[in-house]
């Protein structure tokens, strides 16, 4: 493939194949949504549901091909085999999402709720599974000649306010090693950072309709995000913004300003 080639828009991705992270929670389905009514085949990976669960989510994108696949992304060989799985039935992997973590809300000033098992909970989950399911997959990525990883991050891993103090560290984390890893992969693989403020979905526990109200007021644009703005951005990472890699992508409505 040609240089020119590699950079080239695009408006659909038909023949792409997506693996998804997390791709049973509230954005990787809306970014498998997206995707999948482009043309891509989407690999639902997941934890928590039944299999009966995962799958009709996956048979409810527009589309064929698609399918759910267990793994848990602190478990590297559950990854290494949802990625064999995906070799011997696609070949080759095009995009990448990282959309899988958890957190607990911890006010910043209290550092004894903020302990030691709870910080490296953070940094397992939220950090080290999304090296854990890159390694794992990259080389099918390689394979394209034309992969893309897109992390669901944070506002918090710049702006230091987020849930707790330990997701703040896994997502800055997240964002600065995403940025070594688009110099030592590419040209064949590029790496994107995609960074919501606030998203009207369940992933942070105890928040809802009083938070997101207050959050809003608080927003240039009055507005909290929903998980089809997150699936949005990743959808231009994978077909107008082919030029962009190691940069991060912030979709808060200008929480962060």
């Amino acid at each position: 493939m040609s240089s020119t080639a590699s950079i080239t828009p695009s408006d659909r991705l038909d023949g792409k194949v997506a693996v998804i992270a997390g791709g049973t929670g509230a954005i990787g389905l809306a970014i498998a949504r997206r995707l999948a009514t482009l043309g891509a085949r989407c690999v639902l990976l997941y934890l928590r549901e039944s299999v009966a669960e995962a799958d009709a989510k996956a048979a409810s994108l527009p589309g064929v091909g698609h399918a759910a696949l267990p793994a848990q992304i602190t478990d590297s060989a559950t990854l290494r085999a949802a990625a064999a799985q995906v070799a011997e039935r696609y070949g080759s992997v095009h995009i990448l999402i990282n959309s899988a973590g958890y957190t607990k809300p911890v006010p910043a000033a209290d550092l004894e709720a903020l302990t030691d098992e709870l910080i490296d909970d953070m940094l397992r989950v939220n950090f080290r599974g999304v090296i854990a399911t890159i390694r794992a997959f990259v080389p099918l990525l390689k394979v394209s000649g034309d992969g893309l990883i897109v992390n669901i991050s944070s506002i918090a891993g710049f702006t230091g306010v987020g849930s707790n103090l330990g997701y703040v560290a896994a997502k800055a984390s997240v964002d600065v090693v995403g940025d070594a890893l688009a110099r030592v992969l590419a040209p064949e693989v590029r790496v994107l950072s995609v960074s919501p403020g606030v998203v009207d979905t369940a992933f942070v526990p105890g928040r809802g309709a009083d938070f997101n109200d207050k959050a809003a007021a608080s927003i240039p644009l009055k507005r909290v995000g929903t998980a089809d703005d997150i699936a949005a951005a990743v959808q231009a990472c994978a077909t107008t913004l082919r030029y962009a890699t190691g940069t991060r992508i912030v979709v808060d409505g200008g929480r962060h300003l």
